[in-house]
């Protein structure tokens, strides 16, 4: 596989370069605090490096480990330093009391990233309905994913599966909006009736 470049230092980011470095990925790991950046690397081991926030990231796919409302500046800031690279856009952009969007009908907060980066950039919606703790590695699960480029896809899907994991195509790049309100959706069971956050969204073919 590619270099993957994460950007941010969260749980998310810790769950996912997790399963990169068990996948034999090389990983970056970027962070405006460069400490965090340099510890969460040194805690994935596996050859993992701390990247300079702002700069070039490494990495032939980007992943933006980020907050929903941090994403579009990030991209923004990192300018043509994201041409050429697949973007991964995993936020969740929900409102503050978790009952709704906070994008527009039909609209996506992964369409959003796509229009704040280069044009020979590629943004593919995936992880999103995956809860981070789950990430488990040697667990399998079902990855929805979403994004207008063949080859961009494409490789998303491979890096995918290098994580043992599954990944199941949704579409173009507008079901990110679709894609976003399954996550929304996820987050309101694990509050309601399932109880819990310790569940996955996995899809069963009848035969």
């Amino acid at each position: 596989m590619s270099g993957i470049s994460i950007v941010g230092v969260g749980g998310m980011a810790r769950a996912l370069g997790a399963r990169v470095v068990a996948g034999g990925n090389d990983v970056e790991i970027i962070g405006r605090d460069i400490s965090k950046a340099k510890e969460m690397a040194a805690a994935l081991g596996g050859g993992a490096t701390a990247g300079t926030f702002g700069t070039a990231p490494a990495g032939d796919i980007v992943i933006l480990a980020v907050p929903n409302a941090s994403a579009v500046p990030v991209v923004t800031q990192y300018g043509d330093a994201l041409a050429g690279k697949v973007i991964i856009d995993l936020t969740n952009p929900v409102n503050a009391d978790v009952t709704g969007l906070v994008t527009a009908d039909g609209a996506s907060a992964a369409q959003a990233i796509a229009d704040a980066a280069p044009a020979s950039a590629h943004v593919v919606k995936a992880f999103n309905t995956v809860f981070g703790h789950t990430l488990v590695p040697g667990r399998s699960l079902d990855v929805l994913f979403a994004g207008d480029d063949a080859q961009a896809k494409a490789t998303v899907s491979a890096f995918i599966e290098s994580l043992g994991l599954r990944p199941l195509d949704a579409g173009g790049l507008e079901m990110a909006h679709w894609l976003e309100g399954l996550g929304l959706l996820m987050i309101s069971l694990a509050r309601n009736g399932v109880g819990t956050f310790d569940f996955t969204l996995g899809i069963s073919t009848l035969r």
